[in-house]
């Protein structure tokens, strides 16, 4: 960020900065692509692709963008704009300038997914998707974090990482108004809103209400539930209501509930939170470097296996409502229709947040019969 009362960064060198790193990222994308493949279970290199590889590329983009200035030499200095709206404005400008950088690394793989998945789903379509979803993101987290910009101008680095935290908290908890804001979504009606209700209730899965998001060229069949206490919205594909079958979909839907009783989202969230706060007081030199970088690197291992803990803790739940038979076959197809090979390991991944697929299928199967 720079700050408002500094003259306008120049536009060129940060233009310039812009093209180079959505060439970077073209690049990055394409030659990922490639890579992945050739892999054996590449529908889940891709998503491993999207997190470790493409969207760091992006954060670099907007890092590198944000130092340079490109949102000031943008949108440019006029005295009379509030400075909250004119934070608004660079900062939009940016996250859509980073947004642009991960479309360019994200458009290669789209074909490839394509074919691993079998779907039949358009560059166009999905680039489209894709762009709808990063002008809305980028004009949320824009407003959201711009009176935290304005204030934090000379504040300590330690309580703008604090600012910075609670805006991931917000951001994270009013998801339930937020998606229908970038997705196309839909309120069930009819035999589907009956199907929902009915599957919710034998599932134990507690929400306030229920939006479809559309995903029929996709072929994507998930479930998502987000929002605070007491308005929690389940957010159900379009495909996912096509793709299973009552007793399957009850299943996926009671692991949901698990995941909810146990808190993983909630985990995830605040590891990543404290551990981030840990990590930027050490390298700011807020504290005994080494000890808090420790510390940081700690809360990682500590929440990653609480998280892992919360997926085993939500599959017995399921296992409860359901039978863990079930809950097994309803794994072992949502892999199938997502293309995926569930995957094992002798020794869990301490830096996974996740428990491999295959694993959460053989431990449900040995349970049945334990």
């Amino acid at each position: 960020m720079v700050p408002l009362q500094a003259s306008s960064p120049q536009l060129g060198p940060a233009v310039a900065a812009l093209f180079g790193l959505v060439l970077l990222g073209a690049i990055v994308g394409a030659v990922g692509n490639a890579i992945v493949r050739r892999l054996s279970n590449p529908v889940g290199k891709y998503r491993l692709l999207y997190a470790v590889v493409l969207f760091p590329v992006t954060l670099l983009a907007y890092g590198l963008l944000a130092l340079l200035g490109f949102g000031p030499a943008l949108v440019g200095s006029n005295p009379g704009v509030p400075d909250v709206l004119y934070a608004v404005l660079t900062n939009f400008v940016e996250f859509l300038a980073a947004g642009l950088v991960w479309i360019a690394a994200y458009a290669p793989t789209v074909r490839g997914v394509r074919e691993a998945r079998d779907i039949e789903v358009s560059t166009r379509s999905a680039l489209a998707k894709m762009a709808r979803y990063v002008i809305g993101l980028s004009g949320v987290v824009a407003v959201l974090i711009a009176p935290l910009t304005v204030v934090s101008f000379g504040a300590s680095p330690f309580w703008f990482t604090v600012g910075l935290a609670l805006v991931g908290v917000i951001i994270l908890y009013v998801s339930p108004w937020i998606v229908p804001l970038l997705r196309e979504t839909s309120k069930p009606t009819g035999e589907s809103a009956e199907r929902l209700s009915t599957l919710r209730t034998h599932a134990g899965l507690d929400v306030r209400d229920v939006l479809v998001l559309d995903t029929d060229d996709e072929e994507t069949a998930n479930t998502l539930v987000r929002g605070p206490p007491g308005y929690r919205r389940l957010f159900v594909t379009s495909t996912f209501l096509n793709a299973f079958d009552d007793e399957i979909a009850t299943a996926l839907l009671a692991i949901e509930a698990g995941r909810l009783r146990s808190n993983v989202f909630e985990i995830r969230v605040s590891t990543v939170l404290v551990a981030g706060v840990a990590l930027i007081a050490s390298v700011t030199g807020m504290g005994p470097q080494w000890l808090l970088l420790g510390a940081s690197f700690g809360v990682l291992l500590v929440g990653f296996w609480a998280s892992r803990r919360g997926i085993r803790t939500a599959d017995e739940y399921a296992a409860e409502r359901v039978s863990a038979s079930m809950v097994a076959e309803a794994l072992d197809r949502y892999a199938e229709i997502h293309a995926m090979e569930p995957s094992r390991r002798r020794i869990p991944n301490p830096l996974s947040v996740n428990v491999a697929l295959g694993d959460r299928i053989d431990r449900l199967d040995h349970g049945t019969s334990a």
